[in-house]
């Protein structure tokens, strides 16, 4: 899966929230300062283009919806991000975030118990 820029994955963001939505929906998403309305239908136009966002025509206007869920992105993005900088090894990037300070042990814990359960 292709990675998205930070103005894409804003938008994304926006119509994961919304479940689908028109551009002036996704725009009153957006954090102030607003961007403007053609910026906004272009990162849709790249967004469809790239397979992550699908339309359905309404009278003139566009409905958006995603293509792709926030999971699998999100799993797609953790993935590269692991193999990118851990050498694909999940216990090295866990290990990393512990020396950093990024995760407590409570944290941890819970992780180890959410491992435990989904094993059963």
């Amino acid at each position: 899966m292709k990675p998205l820029t930070k103005a894409e994955e804003q938008i994304m963001h926006s119509i994961w929230k919304l479940g689908e939505a028109f551009l002036k929906d996704i725009l009153e998403q957006q954090p102030e300062p607003k961007p403007h309305s053609n910026t906004v239908a272009t990162i849709l136009k790249i967004l469809v283009e790239k397979g992550f966002v699908g339309i359905t025509p309404v009278g003139r206007m566009h409905r958006y919806y995603p293509l792709v869920s926030k999971e699998a992105y999100s799993s797609s993005t953790i993935r590269n991000l692991v193999e990118g900088y851990f050498e694909g090894s999940f216990s090295e990037a866990v290990s990393f975030m512990v020396k950093q300070k990024d995760i407590s042990i409570r944290e941890l814990e819970l992780l180890l118990q959410e491992i435990k359960n989904t094993k059963k």
